[in-house]
Protein backbone atom coordinates (compact mmCIF):
# COMPACT_ATOMS: atom_id res chain seq x y z
CA UNK A 1 0.00 0.00 0.00
CA UNK A 2 2.23 2.79 -1.27
CA UNK A 3 2.27 5.69 1.12
CA UNK A 4 0.11 3.71 3.64
CA UNK A 5 3.19 4.33 6.01
CA UNK A 6 2.80 7.62 6.14
CA UNK A 7 -0.93 7.76 6.97
CA UNK A 8 -1.74 7.35 10.64
CA UNK A 9 0.75 8.67 13.45
CA UNK A 10 0.83 7.55 17.21
CA UNK A 11 -2.18 9.88 18.81
CA UNK A 12 -4.25 8.06 16.00
CA UNK A 13 -3.24 4.44 16.71
CA UNK A 14 -3.57 5.42 20.40
CA UNK A 15 -7.61 6.74 19.90
CA UNK A 16 -8.42 3.90 17.57
CA UNK A 17 -7.46 1.71 20.84
CA UNK A 18 -9.23 3.93 23.17
CA UNK A 19 -12.19 4.63 20.78
CA UNK A 20 -12.93 0.83 20.17
CA UNK A 21 -12.59 0.22 23.35
CA UNK A 22 -14.12 2.78 25.06
CA UNK A 23 -17.85 2.08 23.39
CA UNK A 24 -21.71 1.66 24.67
CA UNK A 25 -20.65 -0.69 27.08
CA UNK A 26 -18.93 1.48 30.10
CA UNK A 27 -22.27 2.92 30.17
CA UNK A 28 -24.80 0.11 30.20
CA UNK A 29 -22.87 -2.26 32.30
CA UNK A 30 -22.61 -0.82 35.51
CA UNK A 31 -25.87 -2.14 36.87
CA UNK A 32 -24.79 -5.79 35.09
CA UNK A 33 -21.56 -5.68 37.36
CA UNK A 34 -23.48 -3.99 40.48
CA UNK A 35 -25.62 -7.17 40.37
CA UNK A 36 -23.24 -9.65 39.92
CA UNK A 37 -21.08 -8.24 42.95
CA UNK A 38 -24.17 -7.78 45.24
CA UNK A 39 -24.39 -4.41 45.29
CA UNK A 40 -20.75 -4.12 46.30
CA UNK A 41 -18.54 -0.87 44.06
CA UNK A 42 -15.57 -1.90 46.02
CA UNK A 43 -15.80 -5.60 44.90
CA UNK A 44 -16.45 -4.29 40.94
CA UNK A 45 -13.50 -1.99 41.23
CA UNK A 46 -11.73 -5.22 41.84
CA UNK A 47 -13.11 -6.67 39.04
CA UNK A 48 -12.32 -4.03 36.79
CA UNK A 49 -8.65 -4.82 37.92
CA UNK A 50 -8.91 -7.59 37.10
CA UNK A 51 -9.85 -8.03 34.14
CA UNK A 52 -7.74 -4.83 33.45
CA UNK A 53 -4.79 -7.23 33.42
CA UNK A 54 -5.84 -9.33 30.78
CA UNK A 55 -5.64 -6.18 27.97
CA UNK A 56 -2.97 -4.47 30.31
CA UNK A 57 -0.22 -7.06 30.42
CA UNK A 58 -1.70 -8.41 27.01
CA UNK A 59 -0.68 -5.15 25.38
CA UNK A 60 2.95 -5.14 26.81
CA UNK A 61 2.78 -8.81 25.19
CA UNK A 62 1.83 -7.61 21.92
CA UNK A 63 4.13 -4.69 22.24
CA UNK A 64 6.95 -7.13 22.10
CA UNK A 65 6.06 -8.75 18.74
CA UNK A 66 5.13 -5.29 17.50
CA UNK A 67 8.52 -3.86 17.95
CA UNK A 68 9.76 -6.62 15.58
CA UNK A 69 7.84 -6.39 12.82
CA UNK A 70 6.06 -3.69 10.53
CA UNK A 71 4.40 -6.08 8.04
CA UNK A 72 0.69 -5.63 7.37
CA UNK A 73 -1.91 -8.00 9.21
CA UNK A 74 -1.71 -7.39 12.76
CA UNK A 75 -2.11 -10.35 14.87
CA UNK A 76 -2.30 -12.84 11.88
CA UNK A 77 1.47 -11.25 11.17
CA UNK A 78 2.46 -12.33 14.69
CA UNK A 79 1.18 -15.91 14.43
CA UNK A 80 2.63 -16.14 11.24
CA UNK A 81 6.17 -14.40 11.31
CA UNK A 82 6.79 -15.98 15.24
CA UNK A 83 4.51 -19.23 15.38
CA UNK A 84 3.73 -20.72 12.41
CA UNK A 85 1.98 -20.10 8.70
CA UNK A 86 -0.75 -22.42 9.74
CA UNK A 87 -1.42 -20.94 13.22
CA UNK A 88 -1.83 -17.83 11.22
CA UNK A 89 -3.82 -19.16 8.63
CA UNK A 90 -6.46 -20.23 11.78
CA UNK A 91 -6.46 -16.93 13.36
CA UNK A 92 -6.88 -15.29 10.05
CA UNK A 93 -10.36 -17.40 9.38
CA UNK A 94 -11.58 -17.09 12.92
CA UNK A 95 -10.50 -13.02 12.96
CA UNK A 96 -12.55 -12.88 9.43
CA UNK A 97 -15.39 -14.96 9.18
CA UNK A 98 -16.47 -14.97 12.98
CA UNK A 99 -14.51 -12.36 15.39
CA UNK A 100 -14.61 -8.80 13.30
CA UNK A 101 -18.16 -9.41 11.74
CA UNK A 102 -19.55 -10.29 14.97
CA UNK A 103 -18.48 -7.35 16.71
CA UNK A 104 -19.48 -5.04 13.72
CA UNK A 105 -22.97 -5.83 13.73
CA UNK A 106 -23.59 -5.95 17.12
CA UNK A 107 -22.21 -2.19 17.57
CA UNK A 108 -23.89 -1.06 14.55
CA UNK A 109 -26.96 -2.50 16.09
CA UNK A 110 -26.24 -0.21 19.20
CA UNK A 111 -26.02 2.76 17.05
CA UNK A 112 -29.39 1.93 16.00
CA UNK A 113 -30.47 1.39 19.68
CA UNK A 114 -29.42 5.12 20.72
CA UNK A 115 -30.61 7.09 17.75
CA UNK A 116 -33.75 5.77 18.07
CA UNK A 117 -34.05 6.93 21.92
CA UNK A 118 -32.28 10.35 20.50
CA UNK A 119 -35.02 11.18 17.93
CA UNK A 120 -38.51 9.19 19.89
CA UNK A 121 -38.48 6.68 17.08
CA UNK A 122 -40.34 3.71 17.50
CA UNK A 123 -37.76 1.86 18.86
CA UNK A 124 -38.04 -1.95 17.08
CA UNK A 125 -35.68 -4.42 16.31
CA UNK A 126 -36.07 -3.64 12.84
CA UNK A 127 -35.54 0.00 13.46
CA UNK A 128 -32.63 -0.96 15.20
CA UNK A 129 -31.06 -3.37 12.82
CA UNK A 130 -31.82 -0.94 9.91
CA UNK A 131 -30.52 2.21 11.45
CA UNK A 132 -26.96 0.29 12.02
CA UNK A 133 -26.93 -1.54 8.83
CA UNK A 134 -27.62 1.99 7.23
CA UNK A 135 -24.30 3.23 9.29
CA UNK A 136 -22.20 0.36 8.37
CA UNK A 137 -22.95 1.03 4.90
CA UNK A 138 -22.08 4.87 5.65
CA UNK A 139 -18.97 3.35 7.68
CA UNK A 140 -17.92 1.44 4.70
CA UNK A 141 -17.59 3.80 1.95
CA UNK A 142 -15.70 6.48 3.66
CA UNK A 143 -13.05 4.43 4.98
CA UNK A 144 -12.58 3.09 1.67
CA UNK A 145 -12.67 6.07 -0.26
CA UNK A 146 -10.85 8.20 2.34
CA UNK A 147 -9.09 6.51 4.86
CA UNK A 148 -7.81 9.40 6.09
CA UNK A 149 -11.20 10.54 6.90
CA UNK A 150 -11.65 7.68 8.61
CA UNK A 151 -8.93 7.73 10.97
CA UNK A 152 -10.03 11.69 11.74
CA UNK A 153 -13.44 10.46 12.64
CA UNK A 154 -11.29 8.10 15.12
CA UNK A 155 -10.00 11.13 16.73
CA UNK A 156 -12.91 13.11 17.14
CA UNK A 157 -15.05 10.36 18.20
CA UNK A 158 -12.58 9.41 20.52
CA UNK A 159 -12.29 13.12 22.13
CA UNK A 160 -15.92 13.57 21.91
CA UNK A 161 -16.72 10.02 23.57
CA UNK A 162 -14.73 11.15 26.34
CA UNK A 163 -16.78 13.90 27.38
CA UNK A 164 -19.51 12.34 29.27
CA UNK A 165 -17.31 10.19 30.84
CA UNK A 166 -15.69 12.47 32.87
CA UNK A 167 -18.39 14.89 33.21
CA UNK A 168 -19.63 12.12 35.44
CA UNK A 169 -16.81 10.93 36.86
CA UNK A 170 -15.83 14.55 38.49
CA UNK A 171 -19.23 15.54 39.23
CA UNK A 172 -19.35 12.22 41.24
CA UNK A 173 -16.32 12.55 43.30
CA UNK A 174 -16.90 16.00 43.64
CA UNK A 175 -20.49 15.88 44.19
CA UNK A 176 -21.60 12.23 45.33
CA UNK A 177 -20.71 10.45 48.60
CA UNK A 178 -17.97 8.33 48.15
CA UNK A 179 -18.11 7.21 51.58
CA UNK A 180 -22.08 5.88 51.14
CA UNK A 181 -20.86 4.50 47.81
CA UNK A 182 -17.96 2.24 48.92
CA UNK A 183 -19.46 0.76 51.90
CA UNK A 184 -22.04 -1.12 50.67
CA UNK A 185 -20.35 -4.30 50.86
CA UNK A 186 -21.81 -7.87 51.99
CA UNK A 187 -19.32 -10.98 51.16
CA UNK A 188 -22.89 -13.20 51.28
CA UNK A 189 -24.48 -11.26 48.83
CA UNK A 190 -21.19 -11.33 46.56
CA UNK A 191 -21.04 -14.99 46.66
CA UNK A 192 -24.75 -15.98 45.77
CA UNK A 193 -24.99 -13.01 42.57
CA UNK A 194 -22.21 -15.40 40.96
CA UNK A 195 -19.26 -12.68 40.85
CA UNK A 196 -17.47 -14.37 38.14
CA UNK A 197 -20.49 -13.59 35.91
CA UNK A 198 -19.45 -10.13 36.00
CA UNK A 199 -16.23 -10.26 33.72
CA UNK A 200 -18.52 -11.28 30.57
CA UNK A 201 -19.69 -7.37 30.60
CA UNK A 202 -16.63 -6.13 31.58
CA UNK A 203 -14.58 -8.20 28.91
CA UNK A 204 -17.04 -6.97 26.52
CA UNK A 205 -16.48 -2.97 27.62
CA UNK A 206 -12.35 -3.54 27.16
CA UNK A 207 -12.98 -5.61 23.71
CA UNK A 208 -11.42 -4.37 20.62
CA UNK A 209 -7.65 -3.20 21.57
CA UNK A 210 -6.23 -6.13 19.67
CA UNK A 211 -7.72 -4.43 16.38
CA UNK A 212 -5.60 -1.19 15.95
CA UNK A 213 -2.73 -4.13 15.19
CA UNK A 214 -3.87 -4.16 11.54
CA UNK A 215 -3.21 -0.67 10.95
CA UNK A 216 0.22 -1.43 12.60
CA UNK A 217 2.03 -1.11 8.39
CA UNK A 218 -0.01 2.48 8.26
CA UNK A 219 1.41 3.60 11.42
CA UNK A 220 4.46 5.99 11.11
CA UNK A 221 7.47 4.34 12.77
CA UNK A 222 5.09 1.44 13.71
CA UNK A 223 8.04 -0.35 15.48
CA UNK A 224 8.17 2.36 18.11
CA UNK A 225 5.23 3.52 17.69
CA UNK A 226 2.56 0.73 18.13
CA UNK A 227 4.63 -0.75 21.34
CA UNK A 228 3.48 2.86 22.77
CA UNK A 229 -0.01 2.69 21.95
CA UNK A 230 -0.68 -1.01 23.10
CA UNK A 231 1.15 0.37 26.09
CA UNK A 232 -0.63 3.74 27.26
CA UNK A 233 -4.28 3.02 25.54
CA UNK A 234 -4.84 0.22 27.89
CA UNK A 235 -3.41 1.91 30.74
CA UNK A 236 -5.76 4.93 30.00
CA UNK A 237 -9.16 2.99 29.31
CA UNK A 238 -8.70 1.58 32.85
CA UNK A 239 -8.72 4.50 34.11
CA UNK A 240 -11.11 6.21 32.47
CA UNK A 241 -13.50 3.38 33.63
CA UNK A 242 -12.53 3.41 37.19
CA UNK A 243 -13.33 7.37 37.05
CA UNK A 244 -17.02 6.36 35.54
CA UNK A 245 -17.63 3.25 37.24
CA UNK A 246 -16.76 4.62 40.78
CA UNK A 247 -17.85 8.79 39.90
CA UNK A 248 -21.68 7.08 38.94
CA UNK A 249 -21.90 5.23 42.00
CA UNK A 250 -20.70 8.13 44.49
CA UNK A 251 -23.32 10.37 42.75
CA UNK A 252 -26.42 8.01 41.87
CA UNK A 253 -25.68 5.40 44.43
CA UNK A 254 -25.50 1.55 44.11
CA UNK A 255 -28.81 0.99 44.60
CA UNK A 256 -30.13 3.60 42.37
CA UNK A 257 -28.25 2.35 39.58
CA UNK A 258 -28.94 -0.91 40.15
CA UNK A 259 -32.80 -0.07 40.21
CA UNK A 260 -32.52 2.27 36.97
CA UNK A 261 -30.32 -0.11 35.18
CA UNK A 262 -29.40 1.22 31.86
CA UNK A 263 -31.49 4.22 32.39
CA UNK A 264 -28.82 5.25 35.49
CA UNK A 265 -26.59 7.63 32.65
CA UNK A 266 -29.65 9.74 31.98
CA UNK A 267 -30.80 10.27 35.50
CA UNK A 268 -27.91 11.15 36.56
CA UNK A 269 -26.91 13.80 33.46
CA UNK A 270 -30.72 15.44 33.91
CA UNK A 271 -29.75 15.36 37.77
CA UNK A 272 -26.63 17.42 36.95
CA UNK A 273 -27.81 19.93 34.61
CA UNK A 274 -31.37 19.23 33.14
CA UNK A 275 -32.95 17.39 30.46
CA UNK A 276 -31.06 19.31 28.02
CA UNK A 277 -27.98 18.27 29.25
CA UNK A 278 -29.38 14.50 29.29
CA UNK A 279 -30.11 14.87 25.55
CA UNK A 280 -26.56 16.27 24.93
CA UNK A 281 -25.22 12.88 27.12
CA UNK A 282 -27.37 10.91 24.51
CA UNK A 283 -25.56 12.89 21.75
CA UNK A 284 -22.01 11.74 22.95
CA UNK A 285 -23.09 8.02 23.67
CA UNK A 286 -24.22 7.67 20.23
CA UNK A 287 -20.91 9.64 18.64
CA UNK A 288 -18.91 7.04 20.99
CA UNK A 289 -20.51 4.20 19.48
CA UNK A 290 -20.12 5.26 16.19
CA UNK A 291 -16.40 5.47 16.70
CA UNK A 292 -16.11 2.11 17.96
CA UNK A 293 -17.78 1.13 14.82
CA UNK A 294 -15.29 3.11 12.62
CA UNK A 295 -12.21 1.47 14.49
CA UNK A 296 -13.43 -1.95 13.58
CA UNK A 297 -14.22 -1.14 10.27
CA UNK A 298 -10.86 0.33 9.69
CA UNK A 299 -9.38 -2.83 10.82
CA UNK A 300 -11.92 -5.17 9.18
CA UNK A 301 -11.69 -3.58 5.55
CA UNK A 302 -7.46 -4.56 5.43
CA UNK A 303 -8.14 -7.92 7.41
CA UNK A 304 -8.69 -10.25 4.06
CA UNK A 305 -6.29 -8.47 2.23
CA UNK A 306 -3.69 -9.42 4.98
CA UNK A 307 -4.66 -12.86 5.01
CA UNK A 308 -4.54 -12.77 0.80
CA UNK A 309 -0.94 -11.79 0.82
CA UNK A 310 -0.53 -15.23 2.70
CA UNK A 311 -1.15 -17.37 -0.59
CA UNK A 312 -2.37 -20.47 0.23
CA UNK A 313 -4.65 -19.26 3.07
CA UNK A 314 -7.53 -17.28 1.34
CA UNK A 315 -9.96 -17.90 -1.25
CA UNK A 316 -9.78 -15.31 -4.02
CA UNK A 317 -6.39 -14.58 -3.02
CA UNK A 318 -4.99 -13.09 -6.34
CA UNK A 319 -8.36 -10.38 -5.85
CA UNK A 320 -8.00 -9.71 -2.23
CA UNK A 321 -4.67 -9.00 -2.04
CA UNK A 322 -5.07 -6.10 -4.80
CA UNK A 323 -4.67 -2.43 -3.85
CA UNK A 324 -6.50 0.13 -5.74
CA UNK A 325 -3.54 2.62 -6.42
CA UNK A 326 -5.56 6.02 -6.75
CA UNK A 327 -7.80 5.41 -3.55
CA UNK A 328 -4.61 3.29 -1.81
CA UNK A 329 -6.86 0.62 -0.28
CA UNK A 330 -7.44 -2.71 -0.77
CA UNK A 331 -11.02 -2.35 -2.38
CA UNK A 332 -12.18 -5.64 -3.42
CA UNK A 333 -11.33 -6.85 0.54
CA UNK A 334 -13.01 -4.02 2.07
CA UNK A 335 -15.59 -5.33 -0.80
CA UNK A 336 -15.69 -8.92 0.87
CA UNK A 337 -15.67 -7.52 4.35
CA UNK A 338 -18.61 -5.62 3.73
CA UNK A 339 -20.86 -9.02 2.28
CA UNK A 340 -19.35 -10.52 5.80
CA UNK A 341 -21.20 -8.06 7.60
CA UNK A 342 -24.52 -8.54 5.98
CA UNK A 343 -24.48 -12.10 6.65
CA UNK A 344 -23.97 -11.59 10.36
CA UNK A 345 -26.22 -8.14 10.42
CA UNK A 346 -28.95 -11.33 9.21
CA UNK A 347 -27.91 -13.85 11.68
CA UNK A 348 -27.82 -11.31 14.50
CA UNK A 349 -31.59 -10.19 13.27
CA UNK A 350 -32.92 -13.86 13.37
CA UNK A 351 -31.41 -14.84 16.84
CA UNK A 352 -32.65 -11.45 18.48
CA UNK A 353 -35.61 -11.51 16.82
CA UNK A 354 -36.67 -15.29 17.67
CA UNK A 355 -34.54 -14.97 20.96
CA UNK A 356 -32.14 -17.85 19.98
CA UNK A 357 -29.57 -16.50 22.06
CA UNK A 358 -31.18 -15.51 25.84
CA UNK A 359 -29.63 -12.53 27.00
CA UNK A 360 -26.69 -12.52 24.79
CA UNK A 361 -25.75 -11.72 21.32
CA UNK A 362 -23.23 -13.02 18.49
CA UNK A 363 -20.18 -11.63 19.36
CA UNK A 364 -20.19 -12.85 23.15
CA UNK A 365 -18.31 -16.21 22.50
CA UNK A 366 -16.24 -14.75 19.74
CA UNK A 367 -14.78 -12.26 22.22
CA UNK A 368 -13.98 -15.07 24.62
CA UNK A 369 -12.15 -16.85 21.99
CA UNK A 370 -10.33 -14.49 20.84
CA UNK A 371 -8.41 -14.35 24.54
CA UNK A 372 -7.77 -18.03 24.41
CA UNK A 373 -6.15 -17.36 20.97
CA UNK A 374 -3.77 -15.17 22.16
CA UNK A 375 -2.54 -16.95 24.45
CA UNK A 376 -0.46 -18.69 21.86
CA UNK A 377 1.18 -15.40 21.35
CA UNK A 378 2.05 -14.89 24.73
CA UNK A 379 4.06 -18.35 25.25
CA UNK A 380 6.22 -16.55 22.21
CA UNK A 381 7.37 -13.59 24.43
CA UNK A 382 8.23 -15.66 26.80
CA UNK A 383 10.50 -17.74 24.87
CA UNK A 384 12.14 -13.89 24.47
CA UNK A 385 13.20 -13.89 27.48
CA UNK A 386 14.79 -17.99 27.24
CA UNK A 387 17.02 -16.77 23.98
CA UNK A 388 17.77 -13.82 26.43
CA UNK A 389 16.63 -11.10 24.08
CA UNK A 390 14.20 -9.07 25.98
CA UNK A 391 14.24 -9.06 30.03
CA UNK A 392 12.35 -10.84 32.89
CA UNK A 393 9.74 -8.91 33.41
CA UNK A 394 8.94 -8.04 29.78
CA UNK A 395 9.43 -11.92 29.16
CA UNK A 396 8.16 -13.57 32.30
CA UNK A 397 6.32 -11.30 34.13
CA UNK A 398 3.44 -9.91 31.29
CA UNK A 399 3.12 -13.46 29.87
CA UNK A 400 1.74 -14.92 32.63
CA UNK A 401 -0.76 -11.99 33.69
CA UNK A 402 -1.59 -11.53 30.58
CA UNK A 403 -2.60 -15.65 30.32
CA UNK A 404 -4.31 -15.63 33.92
CA UNK A 405 -6.33 -12.94 32.26
CA UNK A 406 -7.22 -14.19 29.09
CA UNK A 407 -8.04 -17.63 31.19
CA UNK A 408 -10.50 -15.45 33.69
CA UNK A 409 -12.60 -13.96 30.85
CA UNK A 410 -12.53 -17.50 29.05
CA UNK A 411 -14.22 -18.90 32.40
CA UNK A 412 -16.60 -16.64 33.22
CA UNK A 413 -17.38 -16.52 29.90
CA UNK A 414 -18.32 -20.55 30.38
CA UNK A 415 -20.24 -19.56 33.53
CA UNK A 416 -22.52 -17.67 31.72
CA UNK A 417 -26.29 -18.89 32.64
CA UNK A 418 -27.08 -19.66 28.98
CA UNK A 419 -29.04 -22.29 27.89
CA UNK A 420 -31.43 -24.16 25.19
CA UNK A 421 -33.83 -27.11 25.58
CA UNK A 422 -33.08 -29.42 22.70
CA UNK A 423 -35.24 -32.44 21.77
CA UNK A 424 -33.36 -35.19 20.25
CA UNK A 425 -35.16 -38.74 19.96
CA UNK A 426 -37.95 -38.17 21.66
CA UNK A 427 -35.96 -36.57 24.75
CA UNK A 428 -35.55 -33.26 25.96
CA UNK A 429 -31.72 -31.41 26.85
CA UNK A 430 -30.75 -29.15 28.49
CA UNK A 431 -27.75 -28.19 26.90
CA UNK A 432 -25.21 -24.78 27.81
CA UNK A 433 -25.24 -22.41 24.58
CA UNK A 434 -21.48 -21.38 24.85
CA UNK A 435 -21.01 -24.70 23.95
CA UNK A 436 -22.67 -24.29 20.55
CA UNK A 437 -20.92 -20.59 20.29
CA UNK A 438 -17.43 -22.91 20.78
CA UNK A 439 -18.68 -25.55 18.15
CA UNK A 440 -19.18 -23.09 15.69
CA UNK A 441 -15.96 -20.94 15.98
CA UNK A 442 -13.86 -24.58 16.17
CA UNK A 443 -15.30 -25.51 12.85
CA UNK A 444 -14.05 -22.33 11.26
CA UNK A 445 -10.77 -22.71 12.38
CA UNK A 446 -11.02 -26.39 11.36
CA UNK A 447 -11.89 -25.62 7.98
CA UNK A 448 -9.56 -23.31 7.43
CA UNK A 449 -6.75 -26.09 7.81
CA UNK A 450 -8.80 -28.57 5.79
CA UNK A 451 -8.04 -25.33 3.42
CA UNK A 452 -4.83 -24.25 4.20
CA UNK A 453 -2.29 -24.55 0.95
CA UNK A 454 1.35 -25.00 2.62
CA UNK A 455 2.60 -25.19 -0.72
CA UNK A 456 1.28 -22.28 -2.33
CA UNK A 457 2.31 -19.83 0.27
CA UNK A 458 4.67 -17.35 -0.72
CA UNK A 459 6.59 -15.16 1.52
Amino acid sequence: MGQSKNRYGLFTAITMIVGICIGSGIYFKSDNILTATGGSVFFGILLFLVCAIAVIFGGLCLSSLASRTDLPGGIITYADVFVSKRLACAYGWFQTFIYYPALTVVVAWVVGIYTSILFNLKNTLEQQVLIGFAFVIICFIYNTLSPKFGGMFQDGATIIKLIPLFIIAICGLIFGDPVAGIKHFSTGEVAAAGWITAIAPIAFSFDGWVISTNIQHEVKNSTKNMPRALIFAPLFVLLAYLLYFTGMCFYVGPEKVLELGDESVTFAATRLLGSNFAKAITVFVLISVMGTVNGVVLGFIRLPYSLALRKGMMPMASKLSKVNKKLDIPVVSAVFAFILSIIWMTIHYFTQKYQLLPNSDVSEIAIACSYAIYIVLYYQVFRFFRKKEIGFVRGVICPIFATLGSALILYGSLMLPNYVDISLFGRSIHFKLVLIYFGIDALVIIISQLYYRPKKHLN
